[in-house]
């Protein structure tokens, strides 16, 4: 544990684009959507602001004369996504994309190291929790406890202590 101690914040508004590759940048001046396409992204990419998307709603580009508007949050995203409708996995997708972008961002601005996220069940980091995850999710797919074998009734037999709930989060 560490201690973090406040600061008054100087921190400037930013208009906030999250790329292809999952970095942010990040402008604290008025920039047009042209130029962004042009010098920061890929130019097989559009920008849309992420208040303008919804649950399978058509995605719709910013034109190229606007200016991105500080406190925002944009997606540089591929042509092909260009006029498609969003699908619920590919939001899940961009929400987690640029909560981990906000997330590198975010750590270090008040002198402190990023907190490392620790399973709570186990105490392990969250490399080593990843791998636990995994196991139990394959178990519960399986249906297979730690013996297999069946009851009376068909069920298979599990031992409660290999039943615990893992649950995550993002954080914001």
């Amino acid at each position: 544990m560490g201690i973090c101690s406040s600061y008054e914040s100087t921190a400037v508004t930013t208009a906030k684009l999250i790329l292809q590759d999952g970095r942010l940048k990040e402008f604290s001046y008025p920039v047009k959507v042209s130029y962004v396409l042009q010098r920061v992204t890929d130019p097989a990419t559009f920008i849309c602001n992420s208040d303008d998307m919804d649950f399978d709603g058509v995605v719709d580009p910013i034109s190229g004369d606007k200016e991105l508007i500080p406190g925002q949050l944009y997606f540089a995203l591929p042509l092909n996504r260009l006029k498609r409708r969003l699908q619920a996995d590919e939001m899940a997708a961009l929400a987690v994309k640029a909560s981990s972008a906000l997330m590198k961002s975010a750590s270090g601005k008040c002198g402190c190291e990023p907190k490392q996220l620790l399973d709570g069940h186990t105490g392990r980091t969250d490399s080593s929790s990843v791998a636990l995850r995994k196991a139990a999710a394959e178990e519960a797919a399986t249906g297979s406890g730690k013996d297999g074998r069946m009851d009376r009734g068909g069920s298979r037999r599990r031992s409660r202590e290999k039943f615990s709930m893992i649950l995550s989060a993002i954080p914001e």
